[in-house]
């Protein structure tokens, strides 16, 4: 007897076949999250010297902003990679 999530899964593999990647989508794929990775490293590095410099300085607004900053930057960097890795997957 199968489990209600076996039966959902046939269900969604009859409606979407799962897609397969080539070894070069998968590399390129690995390729665009570790580069991901680096930039947001890089960006919190920055971002943290900046906050720890405003929290010294006793400016809590500017080091508020800064966390904000980064929180954006943070979002604008996963939705650019989830657009990147769509054009990977799409690209047949």
């Amino acid at each position: 007897m199968k489990t209600a999530y076996e039966l959902a899964m046939e269900r969604l593999a009859k409606d979407a076949p799962p897609v397969r990647l080539s070894d070069a989508q998968k590399r390129e794929l690995a390729e665009l999250d570790s580069r991901h990775k680096a930039r947001v490293a890089e960006r919190e590095l920055a971002a943290q010297a900046e906050i720890q410099e405003a929290i010294a300085a006793g400016d809590l607004e500017r080091a508020e902003k800064a966390r904000q900053e980064l929180l954006a930057e943070r979002r604008k960097l996963e939705a650019a990679l989830e657009d990147k890795k769509d054009a990977v997957r799409n690209a047949r």
